[in-house]
């Protein structure tokens, strides 16, 4: 067998069934967007409004799986699978943490968060609805996030797949029960997910546990454990706060613009996501392999790895940028009847088919220099493509360019990202080998 395809199979066994696990929250809000439609238009913008500020909380804390990850891979790569799991319970307990913080902190400023958007009334009032129930699934979903770290580090991504399916399955049934029998409206929605969230923080905790056991690794909280977890995600903390700024600044020149616009936004936007996870299937096997053979001192595939995965990226981008196409005329129809969404949503996915090469790139570069925990790079070139990101999506509102100038805006992100993260990849700087990372003082290259 041929060194690339030796390279594939073991790129598909960790991707495939991380696809899966990747597209459970893009699918809950989908389900969520299909159902909570057919109550009107300013239920889906309420929706679309309380989903980026739940997002933003949440994925704030997406270091808890990506830093996981990473460390439990060079653990592993370095043939120490006890002190792997152990570093992954001590993000467990972390995400815990945070995600108690996050409810407190959260639920009395929910009226605050919302009016940032400058929505429309009857859509704010909807959102304020669906952020409150919400904000009491945050602890199930960070602790998802670090359990799914853990695993993904032990080389285990269909584990993750199959409480996603499950999730996403009784997520799908509450929501159907919940507002189309009981007539719970937007709260419903909310509700069967919060359900669904705990049900799959429950099963990751229970199979984290016997891994621990079966390796002899304490589960009990240790805090000089909690501080190394927290430091060493400040970086991914960072970037990913960037990130956020751009989708949260998104949402709300699409929520000035208008109902039919935010609507229309939001439902492309979640197709933007299912996609965007789905590309990041691979970068999670990235992080994986790059974790694993770093630790093990293997530079040279890793090298290998990586330029296999930039061809897969790409290839993966153009069938989901033709996938979109494809569908497109039918695809407003199942979110709404109101005609003018129905036209903007047309427009946009154009522009969300021809950007899907660029993010396939981009995600995967990302996840393989996540892996090799490489966060301070990534948390500066993300502020760089956020700052070119920020003029261009003020001007599109400011000379009211519409949704087609907000996706353009979007575009010019996600280029000024791959370019940077090229640049990056193509050094020697990030391959630090070793069980674990040693800190550098790199410049970033820009």
């Amino acid at each position: 067998m041929s060194a690339s395809r030796r390279q594939d199979r073991e790129i598909l066994r960790l991707a495939v069934p991380a696809f899966g696990a990747l597209v459970a929250e893009p699918l809950f809000l989908l389900s969520d967007s299909a159902i909570v439609g057919t109550l009107g238009t300013a239920q889906l913008g309420g929706l679309g409004v309380a989903s980026q500020l739940l997002n933003t909380l949440v994925y704030l804390s997406v270091f808890l799986a990506y830093g996981t990850t990473a460390g439990v891979a060079r653990q592993v790569g370095a043939g120490d699978v006890r002190a792997g799991i152990r570093q992954g319970v001590d993000g467990m307990w972390l995400a815990l943490v945070i995600g108690l913080g996050v409810v407190a902190v959260g639920l009395p400023l929910t009226p605050w968060l919302v009016d940032v958007f400058g929505a429309s009334g009857e859509v704010d009032s909807y959102a304020r609805t669906y952020l409150a129930i919400s904000l009491f699934g945050v602890p199930s979903m960070l602790v998802v996030l670090a359990g799914t770290g853990v695993l993904r580090g032990l080389q285990d991504t269909r584990t993750p797949l199959l409480v996603s399916l499950g999730g996403f399955s009784l997520n799908l049934a509450l929501n159907a029960v919940f507002v189309l029998g009981f007539d719970w409206g937007i709260a419903g929605s909310a509700w069967g997910t919060v359900i669904a969230q705990t049900g799959s923080a429950a099963v990751y905790v229970v199979v984290v546990v016997r891994a621990a056991r079966r390796h002899g690794a304490s589960v009990r909280p240790d805090m000089a454990g909690l501080r190394t977890a927290a430091s060493a995600g400040a970086s991914l903390f960072v970037r990913t706060a960037a990130l956020r700024i751009v989708l949260i600044v998104g949402t709300s020149v699409a929520a000035r613009m208008g109902d039919a616009e935010i609507a229309a936004y939001q439902v492309g936007f979640q197709v933007w996501t299912l996609l965007a996870f789905a590309l990041d299937a691979l970068a999670i096997a990235g992080q994986a392999i790059t974790g694993r053979y770093l630790g093990a001192s293997d530079v040279a595939r890793v090298r290998a790895v990586t330029r296999r995965m930039v061809v897969w990226g790409v290839g993966c981008g153009i069938v989901f940028g033709l996938a979109i196409v494809a569908v497109r005329p039918w695809l407003p129809a199942l979110f709404t009847s109101d005609q003018d969404v129905r036209h903007l949503l047309l427009t946009s996915l154009l522009l969300v088919a021809v950007l899907q090469p660029v993010a396939g790139v981009v995600f995967v570069l990302d996840g393989i220099l996540i892996g090799a925990g490489d966060g301070a790079y990534l948390a500066w070139t993300t502020l760089l493509a956020t700052v070119v990101f920020l003029p261009a999506a003020l001007a599109t509102s400011w000379a009211e360019w519409g949704l087609v100038g907000l996706w353009s805006a979007i575009g010019l992100w996600m280029l000024t990202r791959m370019l940077t993260l090229g640049v990056r990849a193509r050094g020697d700087a990030w391959l630090v080998t070793g069980a674990v990372r040693r800190a550098r003082e790199d410049t970033p290259v820009a």
